[in-house]
């Protein structure tokens, strides 16, 4: 845990946002029945801005809206949340791809983080004109951290040249202040030296804490031998209620929203993804509807329509906060959470489980004033 405590933060659906289960993502396309307006995600922003939530993930894809230009809007009509912004390495020039964060950090205040996406679906990637394979994304993301990152830090020209990227005589007209952090998650092999390098905060999706706990350890150790150490985040949904068996009876309902068909139809939509990611979230339920509580208050019934963070805390507010508190012992720093519908789950998590947190004194508003002035009742002047 960081000396100012957890940092919280919350998911912007810009594919749609809905009560029930949306299914697909994850190179299949999904929808809600609220659709992703403008209007409404500023909606979610400051839902999110008000209850406390330090961030907002904003997810890249084809299923999805345009994580950069979504949350350049969104900045303007906020405060003080961050934007934790998606991008894939292979779709854009790291040269420009480093000037627009530094633009975007600038025109902000400083509210930028970036979430770096290798991509693991194939037929995804190569919708957008990339043919290479996993090894190899991983390899260029690895070359393109390292030229923003030397751009981020250089003021002379930087000139590089790999295996699949090259640059000339490339710099930045002015540097990004405070430069953005950087937040990177794979499952598979060759992501681990990536993370261990360039990373500044390690993502995983929801597992048990004991196999979350080892992914951490296999991090720490290839981090200690480049010398450096490295933040932990776990992104996962939350159904927090007052009590139990009203959140236990909130994800019955969204799993009696789903058919067999339809679950049938995504897990052998994302049975072809080579994310190993997917793989490990599709082992937790196996394409079943029992047996979903895989852990206490950890339950696997979101993966069975969506592909990524497949996983869900549900409980009451005080289980849920002690959940958090075991995945915090082991070392994650930040949370990135979500739920249907993320509004009025962002009210349910953030009036409930955050002032948990908070009389833990393990986290705190960061944003909220310091002192709320009193207004003196008016009092009508009497006639003389």
């Amino acid at each position: 845990m960081t000396e100012h405590g957890l940092s919280l933060h919350w998911f912007l659906p810009t594919y749609g946002d809905s009560r029930e289960l949306i299914a697909g993502g994850h190179g299949s396309f999904m929808s809600g029945d609220r659709p992703a307006t403008l209007r409404y995600l500023n909606q979610l922003t400051a839902a999110a801005e008000d209850n406390g939530f330090e961030g907002v993930l904003t997810p890249t894809g084809a299923w999805c809206e345009d994580a950069w230009l979504t949350t350049a809007m969104l900045v303007q009509t906020s405060e003080t949340l961050k934007f934790l912004v998606a991008l894939r390495p292979g779709l854009t020039s790291p040269t420009l791809a480093a000037q627009m964060a530094a633009t975007f950090q600038r025109h902000s205040a400083g509210r930028l983080l970036l979430n770096v996406v290798t991509g693991g679906e194939q037929r995804e990637q190569q919708a957008y004109g990339d043919f290479l394979d996993k090894t190899e994304r991983y390899a260029r993301t690895g070359e393109f951290l390292h030229i923003v990152r030397e751009l981020w830090s250089r003021t002379e020209p930087f000139s590089f040249t790999g295996e699949h990227l090259r640059v000339k005589d490339a710099i930045l007209s002015a540097r990004p202040d405070p430069i953005p952090p950087v937040f990177f998650g794979g499952s598979s092999g060759p992501a681990g030296p990536i993370a261990a390098r360039y990373a500044d905060t390690y993502l995983t999706w929801g597992e048990p804490v004991d196999a979350v706990a080892a992914k951490l350890d296999w991090i720490r150790g290839l981090a200690a031998i480049e010398g450096r150490t490295v933040d932990f985040g776990l992104r996962i949904h939350v159904i927090s209620r007052d009590t139990a068996a009203q959140a236990w009876a909130e994800a019955d309902r969204l799993l009696d929203g789903i058919s067999p068909g339809e679950i049938a139809r995504v897990q052998a939509n994302l049975a072809s993804s080579d994310s190993e990611g997917q793989r490990r979230m599709a082992r937790l339920h196996n394409g079943r509807t029992d047996g979903l509580e895989i852990a206490p208050n950890l339950w696997a019934g979101v993966g069975l329509v969506r592909g990524g963070a497949g996983t869900a805390l549900v409980g009451s507010h005080a289980e849920v906060a002690e959940r958090l508190l075991e995945y915090a012992a082991i070392g994650i720093d930040q949370f990135i959470l979500s739920g249907y519908p993320h509004l009025e789950e962002a009210y349910w998590f953030g009036e409930g489980v955050l002032p948990i947190l908070e009389r833990k004194g393990v986290w705190t508003h960061p944003s909220r004033p310091v002192s709320v002035p009193t207004i003196a009742p008016f009092t009508a002047a009497a006639s003389s």
